[in-house]
């Protein structure tokens, strides 16, 4: 997985890792539906896959590290909850891909219709 290094203005290091790496995971994309829905705690989602909690931690850990979840905690308890706003840069970038699709789908209707026209 692409990462890339940055280092805050109090010097310390963060990894960001790629986003689209990030959501090419089928779990990863399950677990960003299922906290769609609501904040869970790390034990709340893992109760949902078949996998040990040491893997849905390392997910959790990559999606937060993309910005995708953020934390927060709630006395002894750590919630993941979705970042919308980076899911809306996501949807942002595809949405140049929709309009093509949708474009080219427009055109094979217009020509179906002129095909059942001409058969008419």
């Amino acid at each position: 997985m692409v990462s890339h290094i940055f280092v805050q203005s109090n010097g310390f290091m963060i990894t960001r890792r790629d986003i689209f790496q990030a959501i090419a995971d089928p779990t990863r994309r399950a677990i960003l539906v299922l906290i769609s829905l609501q904040a869970l705690t790390p034990n709340a989602i893992a109760e949902h896959f078949e996998t040990t909690r040491q893997a849905i931690s390392k997910h959790l850990r990559i999606l937060t590290e993309c910005d995708l979840l953020t934390q927060k905690q709630e006395g002894r308890e750590i919630y993941y909850q979705l970042q919308i706003d980076k899911m809306k840069e996501i949807d942002k970038w595809l949405s140049q891909f929709r309009k093509i699709w949708e474009g080219r789908f427009d055109n094979l209707d217009k020509l179906l219709l002129k095909i059942k026209k001409e058969k008419k």
